[in-house]
C-alpha cells in the first residue's frame, strides 16, 4: 500500500465539493426552524501577508460543527465572505499609487485559496466582499435610514492629526511614546485638534443593548465587558455655585454622582482640563500652570488618562466653589483623568469614600472628610459620629480627619447633617429627592459609552450619502441612486487640511439638484466597522437588488445560532453591529432583537518568541540558539528568555499554514489545531504535533490495507465503537473537539489489535471522522464501497447497551469517608454489595472495636457504613 496519499485526496475532494455545489443551502420551508442552523465566522480582513495558522483555528471549529449538524439532520447556512475596506490597503496606496481596489481584491483571491485548500464547507454562491459597490449601496441605505431617525448627525470633535504626513489618524495608529504621541506610521509627533465629524447616536440605545445581555447565551467574560463599556450609573447631577469672585456671575460647575450621599464629604472639584469654564475661572497666577497642564494633557489619549494604576497628577485652576449642603468654599483643580466626554466633564471629589480622589487628595494635600462609616454606634437613642474603626477618627473642629486608607462601601452616613445614620441606599434617595427639593441637582443615569465617531478622512471607505447644500441644508442622496460609488482619484494622499482626499476631485464633488439647488457631497467616508455591523443579514440574500435582505430569509434563518471569532472584538464590532441590528427591528426590517444568539471566543494560537531582560522582544530570525534551550541576540550577545509570544509579521514567528498543508495536508492541520487543547484556550503551535496528527491519519489510512470482514466484530471492539460515537457525538455538540479526537484515536488502536478490519466498526468510524478531517474519510468511504459523497450521511446512533461497561467500580465510605473501592458486575444487588463491603479487609480495619449502625448500598455505585464507638 502507498504512503497516505493527502495532496492527491484533498485536491480530488476539494474539486468535488466546488463542482457539485455539495454545501449549497437554500431555504427549504418544510424544515422546522429547531432543524436549521445559521453558523457564523468573523470573515477576515484580507491583507497582503494572507492568513496565519492562527486565522483558521475559529473556521475549523465551525466547519466541523456544521459538517456534525448536516449529519444530524441539520439545514445549514455557513457563509463566507470578506471585511474589504480599510486603512492598510489604503496605506499601501498612498505609498505606492496602486489602487486600493487592486491590492484588495488580489488579497481576497489569496485569502480565498487558502481557505479553500483546507476544506471549509462554506456555501461560496453567499460570499459577500464589502468594498463591492453592490454590498456597500445597501450599507448607505441603513445609514440614511440612520439619518432619517435622527440617529446621525455631526458635531466637531478632537481627533489625532498628524501635520507631517498631514492626516487624520484613529486611535489605534498613534502610539504612547517617552517623547510623546507618535505616528504608528513614520513616528512622526501628533497632536489633537477638532475637526468635523459625523456621529451615529449608539447612545440612544444604550439601555437596550444593557438588558438584551442577558438573553444571549454569550460568555459573562464578554457581557461584563459589554456592560462596563456601556457603564450605566443612576446618581445625581448636583451644581456647586462658583465662589464670590470667580467667573461670572450665577456661573457653576455641575458634577455627576453615583453617591450623592457622600455631597457633605466633597472637599474639592476637579474638572477636565478642556472643560468650558477652564479660562474663565484660572486666576492669573495659577495661569502658566494649567496652560502647561492642559497643554500636555492634549498629548494623551483617553485610555492613558484613564489608566487607573498611573500617577494623579494635576493643577490647581486658583478658583473655588461652595459646596451647596455644608456652604463651605472648597477648590477647583482640574486633572486629566477626568474626561470632557464622560458625564459633565467635572467631579466633586469625595477622597475619604473614592480611591482616585484618596490618590489625589494624598498628593496634593487636600482636606479629606469621613461621611460614611461601616456601623453606627447607638447611645441612649442619639447617633453619634463615627464610632472609630481602625484609625480612623472625626475631628470635631473642622470635620477633617486621619485615615489609613479611604472606605469605599455602604455603610452609615456620618458628618452629614440631617441625614446622619442613614444607610447608605437610605441616604443616596433622601439626598437625592433634598437636592430637587432645593433646586440645585436632579437625579439622573449616565454612561460611560459615548457615540460613535463615524467617519473617516480617507478615500478607501464608503462614501457617506449626504449632500451638503450651499445655504447650509444637509439633504439625502436619492435611495434610487445608490450606490454612491468611489470616484477614481489622481492621488490618494490626504490633502493636508484634514479633507479626504475625494475633496480634491471637483467633478465628483460639486452636485446640482434637479431643482436648481447647488452644494457639495460628504466627502468623509464610512469606517472600516461599517461593513462589519450587518455582513451577517447580506449573507442571507446576497444577490438581491430590491432590498438588503428578503423579509422571509430573515425570519427563516435568524438569529445567528453559533458566532464564533477573538475576544478582541468583544466591545466595538459587537456592540456597533447589535446597534444597527436593533435600528432595523425598531422600523420592522428584522423580526428579532438581538443578531447572534450564541457567541464563542476561540482562544489565540500563539508562537515562541525571545525576549530581553528589559521585556521587549527579538524577531526569531535575530537570534542564535547555542547548546539546549540556550538563545543569544546575535546583534548583542545577551542571553534570552525563550517565551510564549502573539504571532508576528515583526517577530518573524507567524507560521505559514500553506507550509503546513503542502506538507502534512489540509485534515493533518484541521486536526492538530483542534487536538492543541480546548477551542476557547490559548495554546503555543508546535509544529512537532502537526507530525504525531499526521502519523494518525496515517494509520488511519493504513487500515484499509487489512483484509475487510463484513461480519460481525467482537464485543468488546463493539463497546469502544459504541463509546466512541456516544462521546464524539456528545463532544461535536458542545465543541469539545480536543477530546473527541483523543477517542477516535483510541478506537484505532483497538482497531489495529485487530488482524482484519470489520466493517461493522469502519463505517461508522469513518462517519464520526468525517467533520474533523473531510478529506480522508470521503475517501475511504469511497474505498469501502460507496458512490454518494458522506458530507450527509446519517451521523451513526450509539446502542446505549454496550456504552455502559458489564464491570463498574463501587466505593465504600466509611461515615463518609472514602476507606476502599472493589469491582463488580453491573446490576450485582444491594445485600451482595453490603457483604462485600463487610469482607474487605482495608473496611474491616476501620470497624475493629466500633459499633455498625447503618448501612446503606446503592445499586451500581456506593456502599456508605455508619459505625460509632
Amino acid at each position: 500500500m502507498r504512503k497516505y496519499p493527502f495532496r492527491e485526496i484533498e485536491k480530488k475532494w476539494q474539486n468535488y465539493w466546488e463542482e457539485n455545489q455539495t454545501f449549497r443551502v437554500d431555504e427549504d420551508p418544510n424544515v422546522p426552524k429547531n432543524k436549521r442552523a445559521y453558523v457564523l465566522d468573523m470573515f477576515p480582513y484580507p491583507s497582503a501577508a494572507g492568513l496565519h495558522v492562527g486565522h483558521p483555528e475559529g473556521y475549523t471549529a465551525t466547519d466541523i460543527y456544521c459538517r456534525y449538524l448536516r449529519m444530524k439532520g441539520y439545514k445549514v447556512l455557513h457563509p463566507m465572505g470578506f471585511d474589504s475596506f480599510g486603512l492598510p490597503a489604503e496605506t499601501y496606496a498612498i505609498k505606492t499609487g496602486t489602487h486600493p481596489k487592486k491590492t484588495t481584491e488580489e488579497n481576497i483571491e489569496k485569502f480565498r485559496q487558502q481557505i479553500r485548500s483546507l476544506g471549509f464547507s462554506y456555501d461560496w454562491n453567499r460570499e459577500v466582499c464589502t468594498h463591492n459597490p453592490e454590498y456597500y449601496r445597501w450599507t448607505q441605505w441603513i445609514f440614511l435610514k440612520l439619518w432619517e431617525k435622527g440617529l446621525a448627525y455631526m458635531a466637531e470633535i478632537p481627533v489625532w492629526y498628524c501635520p507631517a504626513l498631514s492626516t487624520v489618524l484613529a486611535n489605534e495608529e498613534v502610539l504612547n511614546t517617552p517623547e510623546g504621541p507618535r505616528s504608528e506610521r513614520g513616528m512622526h509627533p501628533v497632536d489633537r485638534r477638532p475637526l468635523r465629524q459625523w456621529i451615529l447616536k449608539i447612545t440612544a440605545y444604550a439601555d437596550r443593548l444593557l438588558e438584551d445581555l442577558d438573553g444571549l447565551d454569550w460568555p459573562e467574560s464578554i457581557k461584563t465587558m459589554q456592560r462596563n463599556w456601556i457603564g450605566r450609573s443612576e446618581g445625581a447631577n448636583v451644581r456647586f455655585p462658583l465662589a464670590s469672585g470667580f467667573g461670572k456671575s450665577g456661573d457653576s460647575v455641575e458634577v455627576f454622582t453615583t453617591r450623592p450621599d457622600t455631597l457633605f464629604g466633597a472637599t474639592y472639584l476637579v474638572v477636565a482640563p478642556e472643560h468650558r469654564l477652564v479660562a474663565s475661572i484660572t486666576s492669573q497666577a495659577q495661569k502658566a500652570s494649567v496652560d502647561a497642564y492642559v497643554a500636555k494633557t492634549s498629548l494623551k489619549s483617553d485610555l492613558e488618562r484613564t489608566d487607573l494604576g498611573k500617577e494623579k497628577t494635576g493643577a490647581f485652576t486658583g478658583a473655588y466653589a461652595v459646596n451647596p449642603l455644608t456652604k463651605q468654599e472648597i477648590p477647583i483643580w482640574i486633572s486629566d483623568y477626568i474626561l470632557a466626554s464622560y458625564g459633565t466633564g467635572a467631579i466633586m471629589a469625595v477622597p475619604a469614600h473614592d480611591n482616585r480622589d484618596w490618590q489625589f487628595a494624598k498628593t496634593f494635600d487636600l482636606a479629606i472628610v469621613e461621611v460614611v462609616v461601616p456601623h453606627i454606634a447607638t447611645s441612649q437613642g442619639k447617633i453619634p459620629n463615627a464610632d472609630g474603626v481602625g484609625e480612623r477618627f472625626v475631628a470635631s473642629a473642622d470635620q477633617t480627619c486621619t485615615m489609613t486608607a479611604c472606605y469605599t462601601e455602604d455603610g452609615f452616613a456620618v458628618n452629614s447633617g440631617d441625614f446622619n445614620g442613614l444607610p447608605t441606599a437610605d441616604a443616596k434617595q433622601k439626598v437625592g429627592e433634598w437636592l430637587e427639593k432645593i433646586g440645585i441637582g436632579k437625579r439622573t443615569v449616565n454612561y460611560k459609552l459615548r457615540d460613535w465617531i463615524f467617519s473617516r478622512q480617507r478615500y478607501w471607505g464608503e462614501p457617506i450619502p449626504l449632500i451638503h447644500l450651499d445655504d447650509g441644508s444637509i439633504v439625502p442622496v436619492p435611495y434610487e441612486q445608490l450606490p454612491l460609488q468611489l470616484p477614481e482619484v489622481e492621488s490618494f494622499k490626504p490633502t493636508g487640511s484634514g479633507d479626504s482626499p475625494l475633496a480634491k476631485v471637483e467633478s465628483w464633488l460639486r452636485v446640482t439638484l434637479p431643482d436648481g439647488r447647488s452644494g457639495t457631497r460628504e466627502t468623509n467616508t464610512m469606517p472600516q466597522w461599517a461593513g462589519s455591523c450587518w455582513y451577517y443579514l447580506r449573507y442571507l440574500d446576497p444577490h438581491n437588488t430590491e432590498t438588503f435582505a428578503d423579509q422571509k430569509k430573515i425570519d427563516y434563518w435568524l438569529p445567528v445560532d453559533l458566532y464564533v471569532g477573538g475576544a478582541e472584538h468583544a466591545v466595538l464590532h459587537l456592540l456597533y453591529a447589535r446597534f444597527w441590528h436593533k435600528v432595523l427591528y425598531d422600523i420592522g426590517l428584522v423580526s428579532c432583537k438581538e443578531p447572534f444568539q450564541r457567541l464563542v471566543n476561540q482562544g489565540m494560537i500563539t508562537s515562541f518568541s525571545y525576549q530581553r531582560k528589559d521585556g521587549s522582544l527579538v524577531p526569531t530570525d535575530e537570534v542564535s540558539e547555542q547548546g539546549t534551550e540556550q538563545f543569544v541576540e546575535k546583534a548583542t550577545g545577551e542571553l534570552l528568555q525563550r517565551v510564549v509570544a502573539k504571532m508576528s509579521k515583526s517577530l518573524k514567528n507567524v507560521v505559514n499554514p500553506d507550509e503546513i498543508i503542502q506538507e502534512f495536508g489540509a485534515d493533518s492541520m484541521r486536526l492538530y489545531e483542534m487536538f492543541m487543547g480546548p477551542l476557547t484556550m490559548s495554546k503555543p503551535w508546535a509544529s512537532q504535533g502537526v507530525v504525531g496528527i499526521h502519523r494518525f491519519l496515517d494509520r488511519v489510512w493504513r487500515l484499509s490495507e487489512k483484509t475487510m470482514d463484513r461480519g460481525p466484530a467482537p464485543k468488546e471492539l463493539m463497546r469502544v465503537l459504541h463509546k466512541s460515537i456516544k462521546k464524539v457525538d456528545d463532544d461535536s455538540k458542545n465543541l469539545d473537539f480536543n477530546t473527541a479526537i483523543s477517542q477516535m484515536m483510541i478506537l484505532v488502536n483497538e482497531m489495529y489489535k485487530h488482524d482484519i478490519v470489520y466493517l461493522q466498526i469502519m463505517e461508522p468510524f469513518l462517519l464520526i471522522l468525517a467533520p474533523y478531517a473531510p478529506h480522508i474519510a470521503e475517501e475511504l468511504w469511497q474505498m469501502i464501497g460507496h458512490s454518494e459523497s458522506l458530507a450527509f450521511a446519517k451521523f451513526p446512533d450509539f446502542d446505549q447497551n454496550l456504552v455502559l461497561d458489564d464491570e463498574l467500580t463501587i466505593i465504600v465510605q466509611v461515615n463518609g469517608k472514602l476507606r476502599s473501592e472493589f469491582r463488580v458486575s453491573r446490576g450485582t444487588s444491594a445485600a451482595e454489595l453490603e457483604a462485600l463491603a463487610l469482607k474487605d479487609e482495608k473496611i474491616a480495619v476501620h470497624l475493629l472495636g466500633k459499633k455498625l449502625l447503618k448501612v446503606i448500598a446503592v445499586v451500581d455505585k456506593i456502599v456508605n457504613l455508619v459505625v460509632a464507638g
